[in-house]
């Protein structure tokens, strides 16, 4: 048997022929794109390995593997192909590993970067390594300091105060994807908490609309249209306001503004600025102490439909701006600040959460829609979202009308009092980029006393992460760049001042 050309199989050296092949390849130029001229050319990029492990395992390979073939077709069909390699060197997932090891990521990423690569170039990717990207390379986060910048600048990049997902073991902000059954996906053994906190957010809630009607054009499978279309969530509706003897409307979102006479009481986020003010004295230690066992709950849990309801109620009252009575304010975990207004009219009749909320907690349920063979007075034994062919009940003015009819016309009237409009509302929200850790490119804003947030010049980016011995966070929440001192207390750009 003959085994490339060597006439004993036992003496072939696969590791020897590898190497010589590939330094044929280096030698030869043969993955080097020509970028200026380029006849036919073709981009063949692929996503950026995390280099935040010893090596990479067979799942990065199946992946680069088959990025590599596209490159290769395309070869072949006569296509000039550009495809370049880099490694996602910032961020949590290479911090955290070097706390696990107990090295700086500043030492320990370069290590890992060079054993990465070596493997990369071993399986034989047609990768350009001339143009080889590291994120950790401030030739490169300059950039994404400056389209952070650019962000800001169009009022697209805001701070505000928010509450996010927080994991005790990682001390870091997560997004929801990261948050699995109410745990940690990086620690399946740590519940994740909720916390308040100042945070930057990108506004593409701005966009919404406009990436919706454009999902018709995108070359993509319907289902992955139809998830995009479900994940930004438009939806119709109303804005009511339900005035409080405190003074300020607590203003609520519904898509079924026709059911408002049903509205049996209000349930605020518990993180809804007027839940203080709203709270009776006799009131006061209870909603204190429900705002606290809900703060040490994640975002997700919260949003479990099937879960037990609780709840605590505030001792104040509300006007229906529909029948003019009085309607209790409760606060509850099912309410998040994050949809809507953080409030909600509870109509337990056609909600099933608000049903078994209003079971739970005794409060009055009522029918306010009606289908063929039911009245006024036909029980509920259940919440009933959905009625076929149903007309209103119990809603004096608007008994009889197809409830979409009414939904109308209801919004229309309260409007005319200054107590709701029309609105859409997406499911869709703003980008929250903010992580309390240390490696990561520095968020290129200045706070200053006197002028408030400003912006870094662009001709001082970028903005280098300063070297840190003790880059490890804690449980404050303030990334551990607060330490250093000497680094962020610099002259405003706009006044001058400390």
């Amino acid at each position: 048997m003959n085994v490339m050309g060597h006439p004993n199989p036992d003496g072939y050296d696969p590791q020897s022929v590898e190497r010589k092949w590939q330094r044929r390849w280096e030698e030869r130029g043969t993955n080097h794109a020509n970028l200026a001229g380029a006849a036919r050319p073709f981009f063949n990029l692929m996503m950026f390995p995390y280099p935040s492990a010893e090596g990479l395992h067979v799942g990065n390979v199946f992946a680069f593997v088959g990025a590599d073939i596209q490159g290769r077709y395309h070869r072949l069909r006569g296509h000039d192909v550009f495809e370049p390699l880099g490694f996602d060197a910032f961020g949590i997932h290479s911090e955290n590993f070097a706390l696990k090891v107990g090295t700086h990521p500043a030492e320990l990423i370069p290590r890992n970067i060079a054993r990465f690569r070596t493997q990369l170039q071993r399986i034989g990717l047609m990768a350009d390594w001339r143009y080889e990207v590291q994120t950790t390379d401030p030739r490169y986060y300059k950039w994404t300091q400056w389209t952070f910048l650019q962000l800001f600048r169009a009022g697209l990049a805001v701070k505000r105060r928010a509450g996010v997902n927080w994991c005790p073991a990682c001390k870091t902000v997560l997004a929801n994807e990261q948050v699995i059954g109410g745990f940690c996906e990086r620690h399946p053994d740590v519940k994740v908490e909720q916390r308040m906190l100042d945070q930057w957010f990108f506004t593409i809630t701005r966009y919404a609309q406009r990436l919706l009607d454009h999902l018709e054009t995108a070359d993509w499978s319907h289902s992955t249209r139809t998830i995009q279309a479900n994940w930004i969530g438009r939806s119709e509706g109303a804005e009511l306001v339900f005035e409080t003897p405190a003074g300020k409307p607590i203003t609520v979102f519904t898509t079924r503004a026709d059911t408002v006479f049903g509205a049996t009481y209000l349930v605020l986020a518990p993180e809804h600025p007027l839940v203080s003010e709203l709270t009776t004295a006799e009131r006061r230690g209870e909603v204190a102490e429900y705002r606290r066992r809900v703060a040490a709950m994640d975002l997700v849990s919260r949003k479990v439909g099937d879960k037990t309801k609780t709840g605590v109620f505030t001792g104040s009252y509300a006007r229906n701006p529909a029948t003019g009575a009085a309607v209790p304010i409760w606060i509850a975990d099912y309410v998040l600040m994050e949809y809507g207004t953080g409030a909600i009219m509870a109509v337990p009749g056609h909600d099933e959460r608000d049903f078994e909320f209003a079971r739970a907690m005794k409060l009055p349920i009522v029918r306010v829609v009606a289908g063929p063979g039911q009245d006024a007075a036909t029980p509920l034994t259940a919440a009933e979202p959905d009625v076929p062919d149903g007309r209103l009940v119990n809603s004096p003015g608007y008994d009889g009308l197809p409830w979409e009819e009414a939904a109308r016309r209801i919004t229309d009237a309260l409007a005319a009092r200054g107590l709701g409009k029309a609105v859409v509302n997406y499911r869709l929200h703003d980008w929250c980029i903010s992580r309390q850790r240390y490696w990561g490119p520095p968020i290129p804003i200045i706070n200053c006393d006197d002028c408030g947030t400003v912006a870094v010049p662009e001709k001082d980016l970028p903005v280098v992460l300063p070297a840190l011995e003790d880059f490890r966070p804690d449980d404050s929440g303030i990334s551990p760049l607060a330490r250093a001192e000497g680094w962020y207390r610099v002259a405003c750009p706009s006044c001058g001042k400390m």
